[in-house]
């Protein structure tokens, strides 16, 4: 999937053939094949950006609108939980771009990006099956001992945000599980193994069909930040700039609104 490092550091060579282990199995194309820089591609420009999971469907369109107008540049996307992609970064994984879902991460590796950008925020809701057939209402209804919840681990970006709403509130919620990302929560309660769980609004629209999103008022909920920034070891910098600054286009917003998240 990815050609070989010229770019990379020595100090880096070795973590990151291990890291690209880590990287495969998350990556999803927007656009194209995933093959290496120009490989059978008709020596196009092939950027990898490390993203959010909660910004898989809306990347995905983002991606293609991308290429529409940049022809000679191809965009790979590896979604994946913002703290496992900070893993990467740190294991010197082969990659243009990085988009988390909170500063604080961002901020983790000031070493390793570029001058970050917050491209769009988003807010919390309460997922519940479709229905919402425990007529789940708020926050302190998750207290329920008979409540199934799922929330994400602590670790990662919604999961702090949910830890802070909560603590807010003084309520103590025993989870079923913790996630390592917002879509495995959203899919927890879309299966019907949780019968609520703490997701952005963005991903509870994109089952709309399968889950209910019960509102969180403003005082009590969380603004997440997406800062999004050039990772200084790439071997496309000028180009993996241009992407990162599209996002904050007028196109690129309209997709980002368009599909429930909030302006910078």
């Amino acid at each position: 999937m990815f050609s070989p490092w010229p770019f990379l550091t020595p100090r880096r060579s070795l973590a990151a053939l291990a890291a690209v282990a880590v990287l495969a199995p998350l990556t999803a194309c927007g656009g194209g094949d995933g093959k290496g820089d120009g490989a059978g591609n008709g020596g196009k420009t092939e950027l990898t950006v490390l993203a959010a999971s909660s910004l898989t469907d809306v990347f995905t369109a983002a991606g293609k609108a991308y290429e529409k107008e940049h022809p000679d540049t191809k965009v790979n996307f590896s979604f994946a939980g913002s703290q496992q992609l900070a893993a990467q970064v740190e294991q010197g994984a082969p990659a243009d771009a990085l988009v988390t879902a909170d500063t604080p991460t961002m901020e983790g590796l000031s070493g390793e990006t570029g001058e970050p950008e917050v491209i769009a925020k988003n807010r919390l809701v309460i997922a519940t099956g479709e229905g919402n057939p425990k007529k789940v209402e708020s926050l302190r209804d998750l207290t329920d001992s008979k409540l199934k919840v799922v929330l994400a681990a602590p670790e990662v970006p919604v999961g702090r945000y949910s830890k802070q709403v909560l603590d807010a509130q003084k309520l103590k919620v025993e989870p079923v599980s913790r996630e390592t990302n917002v879509r495995q929560v959203l899919s927890k309660v879309e299966l019907g193994e949780a019968d609520a769980g703490i997701v952005y609004q963005t991903d509870a629209a994109t089952a709309p069909d399968k889950v209910d999103a019960v509102t969180i008022p403003d005082k009590q909920n969380a603004i997440a930040s997406y800062p999004a920034a050039t990772l200084k070891e790439s071997g496309h910098r000028k180009e993996a700039a241009a992407f990162v600054q599209w996002l904050r286009s007028p196109e690129a917003q309209k997709l980002l609104r368009k599909a429930g998240f909030q302006k910078p």
